[in-house]
Protein backbone atom coordinates (compact mmCIF):
# COMPACT_ATOMS: atom_id res chain seq x y z
CA UNK A 1 0.00 0.00 0.00
CA UNK A 2 2.56 2.70 0.35
CA UNK A 3 4.48 2.21 -2.61
CA UNK A 4 0.85 2.80 -4.30
CA UNK A 5 -0.55 5.75 -1.88
CA UNK A 6 2.73 6.33 0.07
CA UNK A 7 0.40 6.29 2.93
CA UNK A 8 1.17 3.66 5.75
CA UNK A 9 -1.53 0.61 6.52
CA UNK A 10 -2.42 0.18 9.85
CA UNK A 11 -0.04 -2.57 10.45
CA UNK A 12 2.84 -0.99 9.21
CA UNK A 13 2.09 2.01 11.60
CA UNK A 14 1.48 -0.37 14.54
CA UNK A 15 4.29 -2.01 13.80
CA UNK A 16 6.20 1.00 15.05
CA UNK A 17 4.54 1.76 18.29
CA UNK A 18 5.20 0.04 21.52
CA UNK A 19 2.64 -1.52 23.40
CA UNK A 20 0.28 0.94 25.26
CA UNK A 21 1.49 0.18 28.31
CA UNK A 22 5.10 1.24 27.54
CA UNK A 23 3.61 5.18 26.34
CA UNK A 24 2.83 6.22 30.11
CA UNK A 25 6.10 7.78 29.54
CA UNK A 26 6.91 9.79 25.88
CA UNK A 27 8.39 7.22 23.37
CA UNK A 28 9.48 8.05 19.72
CA UNK A 29 7.56 6.19 17.04
CA UNK A 30 10.10 6.20 14.02
CA UNK A 31 8.28 5.94 10.43
CA UNK A 32 10.58 4.92 8.38
CA UNK A 33 9.20 2.41 6.07
CA UNK A 34 12.11 2.08 3.55
CA UNK A 35 15.98 1.81 3.62
CA UNK A 36 17.34 5.44 2.86
CA UNK A 37 20.94 5.95 3.52
CA UNK A 38 20.54 8.34 6.58
CA UNK A 39 20.92 8.37 9.97
CA UNK A 40 20.65 11.68 12.36
CA UNK A 41 18.66 10.20 14.50
CA UNK A 42 20.67 8.02 15.77
CA UNK A 43 23.83 9.79 16.11
CA UNK A 44 21.36 12.70 17.91
CA UNK A 45 19.90 9.79 20.42
CA UNK A 46 21.68 11.08 23.91
CA UNK A 47 20.55 7.11 25.41
CA UNK A 48 21.79 5.40 22.12
CA UNK A 49 17.88 3.96 22.24
CA UNK A 50 18.07 4.15 18.46
CA UNK A 51 20.33 1.93 16.27
CA UNK A 52 20.82 1.69 12.36
CA UNK A 53 24.16 0.05 12.28
CA UNK A 54 27.40 0.67 9.96
CA UNK A 55 25.27 0.64 7.21
CA UNK A 56 23.57 3.72 7.34
CA UNK A 57 20.90 2.38 4.19
CA UNK A 58 18.93 0.61 6.76
CA UNK A 59 15.69 1.38 9.06
CA UNK A 60 16.10 2.47 12.08
CA UNK A 61 15.15 0.48 15.84
CA UNK A 62 13.98 1.64 18.51
CA UNK A 63 15.06 -0.05 21.64
CA UNK A 64 11.81 1.11 24.31
CA UNK A 65 13.07 0.40 27.01
CA UNK A 66 16.15 2.95 26.61
CA UNK A 67 13.97 5.71 25.14
CA UNK A 68 13.76 8.44 27.54
CA UNK A 69 11.71 10.73 25.50
CA UNK A 70 13.66 13.59 25.20
CA UNK A 71 12.40 14.51 21.53
CA UNK A 72 16.22 15.23 20.47
CA UNK A 73 15.25 12.62 17.38
CA UNK A 74 12.01 14.49 16.62
CA UNK A 75 13.86 17.61 15.60
CA UNK A 76 16.99 15.71 13.91
CA UNK A 77 15.05 13.77 11.69
CA UNK A 78 15.54 15.50 8.17
CA UNK A 79 12.06 13.34 6.89
CA UNK A 80 9.75 14.10 9.79
CA UNK A 81 9.46 10.65 9.80
CA UNK A 82 10.18 10.79 14.52
CA UNK A 83 7.05 11.84 16.87
CA UNK A 84 6.94 11.22 20.36
CA UNK A 85 3.63 9.37 22.02
CA UNK A 86 2.33 8.96 25.47
CA UNK A 87 -0.87 8.79 27.00
CA UNK A 88 -2.34 10.35 29.95
CA UNK A 89 -5.51 9.70 31.25
CA UNK A 90 -8.06 10.19 27.87
CA UNK A 91 -5.69 12.00 26.13
CA UNK A 92 -2.80 11.22 24.14
CA UNK A 93 0.20 13.43 24.16
CA UNK A 94 2.56 14.28 20.55
CA UNK A 95 4.98 16.17 19.89
CA UNK A 96 6.08 16.20 16.47
CA UNK A 97 7.73 18.38 14.05
CA UNK A 98 6.31 21.30 12.30
CA UNK A 99 7.67 23.19 9.21
CA UNK A 100 4.63 25.71 7.78
CA UNK A 101 3.21 28.97 9.18
CA UNK A 102 1.97 30.08 10.48
CA UNK A 103 3.23 28.63 13.94
CA UNK A 104 0.63 27.66 16.43
CA UNK A 105 0.34 29.05 19.93
CA UNK A 106 0.07 27.59 23.04
CA UNK A 107 -3.51 27.03 24.02
CA UNK A 108 -5.04 27.01 20.48
CA UNK A 109 -7.17 24.97 18.71
CA UNK A 110 -6.41 23.33 16.01
CA UNK A 111 -7.10 20.32 13.59
CA UNK A 112 -5.97 16.57 13.90
CA UNK A 113 -4.82 15.32 10.99
CA UNK A 114 -4.19 11.43 10.15
CA UNK A 115 -1.74 10.44 7.69
CA UNK A 116 -3.97 10.71 4.58
CA UNK A 117 -4.50 14.32 5.25
CA UNK A 118 -8.10 13.91 6.60
CA UNK A 119 -9.26 16.00 9.91
CA UNK A 120 -9.89 13.71 12.33
CA UNK A 121 -10.45 15.67 15.79
CA UNK A 122 -9.59 18.55 17.17
CA UNK A 123 -6.07 18.89 19.31
CA UNK A 124 -5.11 21.52 21.57
CA UNK A 125 -1.41 23.18 21.20
CA UNK A 126 0.78 22.22 24.31
CA UNK A 127 4.04 23.75 23.34
CA UNK A 128 6.05 25.02 20.51
CA UNK A 129 9.66 25.49 20.25
CA UNK A 130 11.63 26.45 17.39
CA UNK A 131 15.15 27.10 18.62
CA UNK A 132 18.07 28.36 15.89
CA UNK A 133 19.05 24.53 16.10
CA UNK A 134 15.77 23.26 14.66
CA UNK A 135 16.80 24.87 11.53
CA UNK A 136 13.14 25.78 10.78
CA UNK A 137 11.10 23.48 12.13
CA UNK A 138 9.34 23.68 15.33
CA UNK A 139 8.51 20.92 17.82
CA UNK A 140 5.27 20.91 18.66
CA UNK A 141 3.19 19.23 21.36
CA UNK A 142 -0.59 19.12 21.19
CA UNK A 143 -2.80 17.07 23.32
CA UNK A 144 -4.84 14.42 21.21
CA UNK A 145 -8.33 12.54 22.17
CA UNK A 146 -6.58 9.30 23.03
CA UNK A 147 -9.16 7.13 20.66
CA UNK A 148 -6.81 8.60 17.32
CA UNK A 149 -3.28 7.27 18.74
CA UNK A 150 -2.56 5.31 15.79
CA UNK A 151 -4.80 7.51 13.31
CA UNK A 152 -3.30 11.00 14.25
CA UNK A 153 0.51 12.12 12.79
CA UNK A 154 -0.09 15.69 12.73
CA UNK A 155 -2.13 19.42 12.23
CA UNK A 156 -3.40 22.03 10.48
CA UNK A 157 -4.48 25.54 11.54
CA UNK A 158 -8.10 25.59 12.18
CA UNK A 159 -9.81 28.52 10.10
CA UNK A 160 -12.03 31.24 11.47
CA UNK A 161 -15.94 30.32 10.53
Amino acid sequence: MLNQTGIPTLEQVLSRFPERKELVKAKAIIECYEDIPCNPCETSCPVNAIYIGKNINKQPVLDVEKCIGCGFCVEACPGLAIILAQIKAEKALFTIPYEFRPLPTKGEIWFGVDRSGKVICEVKIKRVVLAKRQDHTAVVTVSVPAEYLYQFITIRVKQNE
